[in-house]
Order: structure tokens, then sequence, then C-alpha cells
């Protein structure tokens, strides 16, 4: 069965408190998460986005289709930026840990990204939005401990 995953991020500052939301689908399958943090920033929850909702998927070698209004996501898998990144050892690249854990989820998986164009009236992109903008607003926030022990060196 295919899977289609929306995903965005939020910051309210950048760096400030941030989060995600995703909405995954297969077939009849609905299923929203969202998540917030402290302190973060927006490239950081549209990357997290992508990771959490594909670490839910309970099959391994599904074709998946990533909807991201993100161009830093999306061109970095699909133009392969990646590899690049992986051969000089991630030296200078932001968000390395997320990169990582993505790099092990996607590998069980057939994921392709496609970048839809944000705020412009996509259901799905908008609800990921909502789901984004309010975790960030929520009470009691968690770090993005990685985020908050390197952003001096990100």
């Amino acid at each position: 069965m295919d899977i289609i995953i929306y995903t965005d991020g939020a910051a309210k500052g950048n760096p400030g408190p941030g989060g995600y939301g995703a909405v995954l689908m297969a077939g009849k399958f609905h299923k929203e998460i969202s998540e917030g943090f402290r302190l973060t920033t927006n490239n950081r929850m549209e990357l997290m986005a992508v990771c959490a909702a594909l670490e839910l998927l309970k099959f391994d070698n599904s074709p998946v289709t990533v909807y991201s209004d993100s161009k830093y996501v999306v061109d970095a898998v699909e133009k392969k930026w990646i590899a690049g990144w992986v051969k000089r050892a991630w030296k200078n690249v932001k968000n390395p840990d997320l990169w990582k854990r993505y790099m092990a989820v996607a590998a069980k998986h057939n994921v392709k990204f496609v970048w839809v164009k944000g705020h412009a009236g996509n259901t799905y992109n908008e609800r990921c939005d909502e789901l984004a903008v309010a975790a960030c607003t929520g009470r009691n926030l968690p770090a993005d401990t990685w985020y908050e022990q390197n952003a001096s060196s990100d």
C-alpha cells in the first residue's frame, strides 16, 4: 500500500519555541502527529516531522511519498546533497543528528519527496502547519536536547 505523508515545521523566532506536524495516510488509514520543543529552529522542525512520521511506519520497504514545503529537506534528499555531507563526514552541516536519524529510517523504505508551496491552500499542508504552530505554543515544552547542547556550533 502506498503511503502519503505531509509534513511541516514551525518556530516562533528562529531559534525559538518550535513544533512539527505531520499527516500520514494509507488507504483508509489517517493519522496526525505533532510535538513541540522549547528552543529549536524551523529547519530542524521541518526535518524532525519527516523523521517522526517515517518512524511510525510498521512495515519495511513501504513506498512512501513525503510532501513538504521545505526546500531545505526536499532538495537535500532529491538533489542528493546528503551523499556529499556523508563524504565530508558531516563537516559544516547543520542538523547532522536529524539527517543521520532520517537516513536510518529512510533506508528501511522507498521514500521520495515532493515539494509543495506552503500557505497556498493545500489542505494537508495547511493542516500540518496548524499542528506545528499549535505544538510550538504549548506549555512546558521539552528540550530539543541536541540543539540546545550544540546551538553555538550550529
